[in-house]
Formats: C-alpha cells, sequence, structure tokens
C-alpha cells in the first residue's frame, strides 16, 4: 500500500478530473478523509452507504492495538470483494478479502491510532461499493507502539507458524467456519528505527488447491494476527491449506485440519 496514501489521493482530489456519474450520498459518518479516500480506494465506482454491510466492533476500544472487528456483507447476496479500512489511521487499508468460495464476512483484530470512522465496503457484480460503518472512540496510539513479540529472545524462530482449528459445516449453506492465528508482529514502521515488518497476502486454500478466500493484509492488522472466515471447501477434502507471505519475504504455510473427516490429520 502506498505509504503516502493520504497526501497522494488529496492531491489527485484537488488536482484530478471530478468523478464521473451522480454525485456520492452524503457520507453518514461525516468523515473528514471521506473525499480523500473515496477515490484512492474506489476510483469512479459507483458507491452507496448501505446498512445491509455491517461492522461489528466496540463502541470504545479498551486495547487500542488490538481492536476485535467482524465485516459482514452476507445481506447483499455475492459479494466479490471487501476492504475493511479505518479513515484516521496512518495507513487506513487493513485489509481487503476476495470471498472467492466463501461467505464475505471476516472478523480479526487491527490496531488504532484515534478515534475515527471504522468501515467495511463490498463490492457487488454489478460493480457497485456497499459501504457500512461505524464510530470507534479510542484512546489511541495503537499504530506507533513497538509490537510486544521483539521482547522475547526467540521471537524470530516462530514467525510465520500458524495455530488453526475449524469447526463442522453448519447452516443451510454447510459453511465450514475456521479460524486462525498467524505468528508475526505486523510492525508499522512508524517506530523509528524500526522498518515496517508485516504480512502482506494470505490465501486459504482447500485439498484440491483451489482457492477458497484472499487476504491482502496490511500494517494496521494486530500483532499475531487472527482471522475467522466461513468457507466451502471442495467434498472430501481433509485438512484445509494456509500459504502467503510478509513485506520481508518471509513465507507462511500450514495445514488446517478438519478433524471431522474420517482419516483427517491429527
Amino acid at each position: 500500500m502506498n505509504r503516502h496514501l493520504a497526501a497522494a489521493a488529496l492531491l489527485a482530489a484537488l488536482s484530478g478530473p471530478a468523478l464521473a456519474g451522480p454525485p456520492d450520498p452524503a457520507d453518514p459518518l461525516a468523515s473528514v478523509m471521506w473525499d480523500v479516500l473515496r477515490p484512492e480506494l474506489f476510483g469512479t465506482a459507483p458507491v452507496q452507504f448501505d446498512d445491509r454491510v455491517t461492522v461489528t466492533a466496540p463502541d470504545n476500544a479498551e486495547n487500542a492495538a488490538a481492536v476485535p472487528v467482524m465485516a459482514d456483507a452476507t445481506a447483499l447476496g455475492a459479494v466479490e470483494e471487501m476492504v475493511l479500512f479505518a479513515d484516521l489511521n496512518p495507513f487506513p487499508v487493513i485489509l481487503r478479502f476476495q470471498p472467492l468460495a466463501a461467505k464475505p464476512v471476516i472478523a480479526t483484530r487491527f490496531k488504532v491510532q484515534q478515534a475515527t470512522p471504522l468501515r467495511a465496503a463490498a463490492r457487488t457484480p454489478d460493480g457497485v461499493w456497499h459501504i457500512g460503518g461505524k464510530l470507534l472512540d479510542a484512546a489511541g496510539g495503537g499504530c506507533t507502539a513497538p509490537p510486544a513479540t521483539y521482547a522475547a529472545a526467540d521471537w524470530a524462530d516462530h514467525v510465520g507458524e500458524v495455530q488453526g482449528r475449524a469447526w463442522a459445516p453448519a447452516g443451510e449453506d454447510k459453511a465450514t467456519r475456521v479460524r486462525f492465528l498467524v505468528r508475526h508482529p505486523m510492525d508499522t514502521g512508524l517506530v523509528a528505527g524500526i522498518p515496517a515488518y508485516f504480512i502482506e497476502a494470505l490465501t486459504l486454500r482447500d485439498a484440491d488447491g483451489r482457492a477458497l478466500a484472499r487476504l491482502q493484509t496490511a500494517e494496521p492488522l494486530s500483532e499475531n494476527p487472527v482471522f475467522t472466515l466461513e468457507v466451502q471447501p471442495g467434498a472430501g477434502a481433509r485438512s484445509l491449506t494456509l500459504d502467503g507471505r510478509d513485506n520481508q519475504g518471509g513465507e507462511v504455510k500450514a495445514a488446517i485440519p478438519l478433524p471431522w473427516v474420517q482419516g483427517a490429520l491429527p
């Protein structure tokens, strides 16, 4: 992600051509950054504020370094991509999510620097971005605090390790709920003398190698980030595989067993 996102977007907004099509509806959260972020994140694509996209998070962030959040766009039906972002963070985009064979719902934890609008946007097949969100109050400082990971002498030996669990399919859509944690400092690079060091891509696959969900992740995700997804692996899959990379070339590779399947990995 462009580390000078706000400045570049502001320049584009001031000097570039006007957005095509009808004017956007008024921002219900009245964010001072909306007019800057809108062209940077969505270009000239149509947007609409939509209560069918929900963002669930605390009203007040007790721990600014690990704020739980869930974004849910299942009420829209088919969704091709989701973006989770916090308007007033130094790096607004928290993650991008492609629910290829998954429900358009994701839960994770992120760092927040100050009180901010927190939003999820979901793109439907017609190209429209549907946006929901809420105001998050916070004392802040989460993006500029050094990770606690660095206090452990052997922290580098465990970077990229994964702990994961899956639950048996449930509901009419028979979706498999999966949760995984990836050990990583997820450093924003905003502390003097410490370079940015964060996971930038993750893909969850079934036994046939078919991608179920793709994540493009960014600096604001919490240290040792946790993700919860609802996926639909192929019939007979005994495990899921997770692969990814960080911005310094480190790899993430792991298998997450489906323990209810006969012969699944221990």
